[in-house]
């Protein structure tokens, strides 16, 4: 058994580690640039894990989140935005230089994961995890596991249509995944800048300050993007019927979006009362590594709130 926790979060530019104890307090933090070779970052990523056991006198179950996912089918990474990772047997090449299994999954996932098991999702049994970011994409978590499915895709409800489209919404954006009306295009904060302030807009952060300062324009793009990410949820609660959903990305700092999203929830919501609540994510930055480490699971908890308290 090991001694603690290492989780790993891969990224295009950094790699951070964490060790965390099995009660989930933090002993270590390290970062260092990610080499963006792929022999390099499995020996960095090596070094690192070695370092850490060295430090805090220990052995570590070692977990990593990556901007992609790993095939069930080739056990070949997929999907990556760091490109030179695509078509690589990561998981394998990091258990063998580390000489343990390594567990490897999708950044969402490790997101969704770290909020449910001691964040903002804590002692609730199914939990949805959003990102809206530069991006959308999500992660769904039941019981403290990770649901990934036959693809490894579970949870990428961005490159899902956005539900019940309106007249101006027709036939819908081109997505670069090849399809058109995919909910990321509405919904990710350069789909917010660019229908704010027009083409080649692309930081929407400046928005909800101009909104409070009386910008019409702001408001009304404000408006429109809270009633598409209400439609957006509203379908998954139809699907899976979360007890949670907890917001993570940039996006999820407006505190507008949690005041005025659950009331549109019932709209579209098929049972008669809609009270799933919808929360800002507890650990922030730090929500990946954190989720990296607790890929490896613990002892469940007795009891689960199943209700939307």
């Amino acid at each position: 058994m090991a001694d603690f926790r290492v989780g790993i979060d891969f990224g295009g530019t950094k790699i951070e580690i964490i060790a965390i104890a099995n009660d989930g307090s933090e002993t270590l933090r390290r970062r260092v640039a990610n080499p963006q070779d792929y022999g390099a970052a499995i020996r960095a990523i090596r070094d690192l894990v070695e370092g850490v056991e060295t430090e805090l006198k220990g052995s570590a179950s070692v977990g990593v989140g990556i901007p992609g996912a790993v095939s069930p089918d080739t056990g070949l990474v997929k999907n990556a935005n760091s490109t030179w990772l695509n078509g690589q047997p990561f998981a394998r090449d990091l258990s063998i230089s580390l000489g343990r299994e390594v567990k490897v999954e999708n950044d969402a996932n490790c997101f969704a994961l770290s909020e449910a098991v001691d964040g903002a999702g804590a002692g609730h049994s199914i939990v949805f995890g959003v990102i809206v970011g530069t991006g959308v994409g999500g992660g769904i978590v039941v019981n403290e596991r990770v649901l990934v499915g036959r693809h490894s895709i579970a949870g990428e409800w961005g490159h899902t249509p956005l539900p019940w489209p309106k007249g101006d919404e027709t036939p819908g954006i081109p997505c670069f995944c090849g399809n058109t009306g995919c909910a990321e295009r509405y919904l990710a904060g350069p789909s917010l800048a660019e229908d704010c302030d027009g083409p080649g807009h692309r930081d929407a952060s400046a928005i909800p300050a101009r909104a409070e300062a009386g910008d019409p324009v702001a408001i009304a793009a404000l408006e429109r993007h809270v009633e598409r990410l209400a439609r957006g949820l509203a379908q998954i609660i139809n699907i899976i019927d979360p007890h949670v959903i907890v917001l993570g990305g940039g996006l999820s700092n407006m505190k507008h979006l949690y005041v005025q999203v659950p009331p549109l929830l019932q709209r579209h919501v098929i049972s008669p009362h809609c009270t799933t609540p919808i929360r800002q994510n507890l650990h922030g930055d730090s929500s990946g590594v954190r989720g990296a480490a607790w890929l490896w699971p613990r002892e469940l908890p007795t009891t689960y709130r199943t209700s939307g308290s």
